[in-house]
């Protein structure tokens, strides 16, 4: 069975879709097991994926990246989450919110700090949720504060992937103060994880996407140089709205990746298995759960790559996106589901691949903007 054919993937991202496909054969697949058990982060396989050229390479070619578009990117999610979410996610967050710099940052800023990503000598990370706020990015309380020729950052940022393990992030973080521009309040500022006043630790661990390490940074009284400051002053909220349209869709290929993932195992384990005197795929309730996951899948495949193409081409960029992310990762809840039943009382055995994609899928619903968030852009936005 394959579910995540060429079809409807533009021929440019076939080759690099072939290439996260063999990887994820070779070192996402076999592992996966083993770093859910653990939760330890995956160094090997990340500098695997280095060395394979399959990390942050979407990424400009003149900053020593590929420049790989939104398409192949999706191309890769779709590869990597079907093998295992956890170690996917690391694997993409390596370069999380660098292209923001990379979109609105100065040209020196670009050479800095561009470069040894893409050339894979460095990994950084996005710095926005906050403890007691996520999907309200105009109710966020870091602040910045100009002192000198430095800005002052206090405050503390949550889930940030690689908060520890990052030589840099991205940071929103409040400069402004009006009451009737809530949006223009914010900017956006490159941190050092080694500047003074950031110390982080690990989240306690989380049931799902195990070998993905989120932490908790402090910001206290956090000095960075003046110069810092991506692009204007004021202008964050909307360079991460801009930001999120695009990686919207990208988390959409973790939904098709991991709703894969659990059709090919019900379909494996309802064909292997009897009962009653017969395989039970053969019983028609079993076969009407089949078909039910494979039209939420086929769905949500068809949408999230027409929404690509209107994301790319800024066609109404905030409501294809959030379509496309809330039907691909609800998809996949659906499927785990289905799966998990399908299984019996084996779903319930952590051994077992259909187990981790069920916690998995718990996960991708909430980031990027909860699903409720997205049905508010989608109402919003809507072309009527």
């Amino acid at each position: 069975m394959e579910l995540l054919g060429d079809d409807p993937v533009p021929e440019r991202a076939h080759e690099v879709k072939q290439e996260a496909r063999e990887f994820a054969e070779e070192h996402i697949a076999p592992n996966a097991a083993e770093y859910y058990a653990s939760g330890e982060y995956p160094w090997e396989i990340l500098e695997a994926g280095m060395d394979a050229g399959l990390v942050a390479q979407d990424i400009g070619e003149e900053y020593g990246g590929k420049g790989y578009d939104l398409h192949q990117v999706l191309a890769i999610a779709e590869e990597f989450y079907r093998a295992d979410a956890g170690i996917a996610l690391t694997l993409q967050l390596a370069s999380f919110g660098a292209e923001i710099v990379e979109e609105h940052g100065d040209d020196w800023q670009k050479e800095e700090y561009l470069t040894p990503v893409a050339e894979n000598d460095q990994i950084t990370g996005l710095a926005v949720s906050e403890p007691d706020t996520g999907s309200d990015l105009a109710g966020m309380t870091t602040s910045a504060e100009k002192d000198g020729d430095e800005w002052v950052i206090n405050g503390e940022k949550y889930w940030v992937g690689n908060a520890v393990e990052a030589d840099w992030l991205t940071l929103y973080a409040k400069t402004g103060d009006d009451p009737n521009n809530r949006y223009g309040n914010y900017s956006m500022f490159i941190v050092p994880t080694d500047a003074p006043g950031y110390d982080a630790e690990h989240i306690p661990e989380k049931m799902a996407m195990r070998a993905s390490k989120q932490g908790h940074i402090v910001l206290d009284d956090c000095r960075i140089p003046e110069e810092n400051l991506v692009g204007v002053e004021g202008a964050g909220f909307y360079m991460l709205a801009e930001f999120f349209n695009h990686g919207r869709i990208v988390v959409a290929g973790h939904g098709l990746g991991m709703a894969a993932a659990a059709i090919e195992e019900a379909w494996e384990f309802v064909h292997d298995r009897e009962a009653f005197g017969k395989t039970v795929d053969e019983f028609q309730a079993v076969q009407h759960k089949l078909a039910d996951m494979q039209l939420e899948f086929q769905a949500a495949r068809s949408l999230a790559w027409d929404a690509a193409d209107r994301v790319a081409n800024q066609e109404n960029a905030g409501y294809w996106a959030a379509l496309a992310k809330t039907k691909a990762t609800e998809a996949a809840t659906d499927c785990a589901e289905k799966g998990m039943q399908l299984h019996g009382g084996r779903s319930v055995l952590t051994e077992n691949r259909i187990a981790r994609v069920y916690r998995d899928v718990r996960i991708p619903v909430i980031y990027e903007g909860a699903n409720e968030i997205q049905r508010n852009l989608i109402y919003r936005q809507a072309p009527l």
